[in-house]
């Protein structure tokens, strides 16, 4: 093919669907790919690989960082096609050896670092995150989500974004999950509601509640008026790091756990097998890392939950598992949702 026949092809060739709030975001996140490689660079990720090839565990000391965000960080760079995985070894891609390791001579990567801070991005906390584990921007042990909580204004602009990601969310949850099973459900850590209502509308048998934060309780009334479920959509006003959950058939954790720590998500899953009946079940769903690591977008996801929050990161469908599994749950599906969303139930034994 000629260079004019593949530019005729490449213009005919359809843009990639946009399937979703989260596509918008991603596009708007691509920038992230670029701190991807820049911190590598920065870090001499590339020179140091050139040298030995190292596991996630033996990069972090040789490179002085911290271990929370370098596996996914090193499994982005293989998604990106610049690092090559073998089992736990990585190693530079042959593009990577040779044009971002320095002395080869085909070396880009000085006259890209030069020019990405000339240019200017505005997000510079990545590096930072790398070698303190700590996010851009907030000290340990904050909440990133406080603020928000405090302004009225910047609250409702985020239940705006909430609702427009768990809008294509809730139809398909709906739809694709077993509800006739049970009679009730409560979202925890719903917000004002948006995806509750959609699985209530679509199962006029199931009475349905939110657990989240008091503020959140005048919200979410308006939203039952407006959709036609204010007597079968309770609210439940709490927190979850420091109030009991309340019990249901169904409890579902909805893009709630990937900004907790570990330890946490054990705990919330815990508690939530004990507040289930038998044969009821928790359902946890959030733009889960594919067990491989392999799909970039939802290593990007990853990336910016660890910038963006203290704890915060996604997770593999494996991992939920072993959390469930070990608070006695039977797992029983695991199935995609819209959003980059992955689902894993588990079910209390009768």
């Amino acid at each position: 093919m000629t260079t004019a026949d593949h530019r005729t092809a490449t213009a005919a060739r359809p843009p990639a669907a946009i399937a979703d709030a989260y596509d918008l975001l991603l596009i708007g996140w691509s920038f992230v790919r670029g701190h991807v490689l820049m911190s590598a660079v920065e870090l001499g990720l590339f020179e140091e690989l050139g040298k030995e090839p190292g596991t996630a565990e033996e990069l972090t000391a040789r490179l002085g960082l911290h271990e929370r965000g370098v596996r996914d960080f090193l499994d982005a760079l293989t998604a990106l096609g610049l690092l090559a995985r073998d089992g736990q070894t990585y190693r530079n891609s042959p593009v990577a050896e040779q044009h971002l390791v320095p002395d080869r001579p085909g070396f880009v990567g000085g006259f890209l670092a030069m020019t990405t801070r000339f240019m200017g991005t505005g997000w510079d906390g990545m590096t930072a995150m790398l070698r303190t584990g700590r996010p851009h921007g907030h000290d340990a042990g904050t909440v990133p989500f406080d603020e928000v909580f405090r302004d009225p204004h910047r609250l409702r602009l985020f239940l705006s974004a909430m609702d427009s990601l768990n809008g294509a969310i809730g139809p398909e949850l709906a739809r694709r999950y077993d509800w006739s099973r049970h009679t009730s459900f409560v979202d925890v850590g719903g917000a004002r509601g948006n995806l509750a209502a959609t699985v209530l509308l679509a199962h006029p048998h199931l009475s349905g509640g939110v657990f989240d934060r008091p503020v959140m309780g005048p919200f979410l009334e308006e939203l039952a008026r407006e959709r036609g479920t204010a007597g079968r959509l309770a609210f439940h006003g709490g927190d979850f790091n420091t109030d009991p959950l309340p019990e249901a058939d169904v409890l579902v954790f909805g893009n709630v756990l990937h900004d907790l720590p570990v330890a946490t998500r054990r705990s919330l899953i815990a508690q939530a097998a004990r507040r289930i009946p038998p044969g009821g079940a928790v359902v946890v769903y959030d733009p889960m890392l594919d067990d491989e690591r392999r799909v970039m977008d939802n290593l990007v996801l990853s990336m910016i939950m660890m910038v963006q929050s203290p704890a915060g990161n996604e997770y593999t469908p494996a991992e939920c598992r072993s959390w469930m599994e070990e608070a006695g749950l039977r797992v029983e599906e695991v199935f995609a949702l819209p959003a980059h969303a992955t689902a894993v139930v588990g079910r209390r034994p009768d």
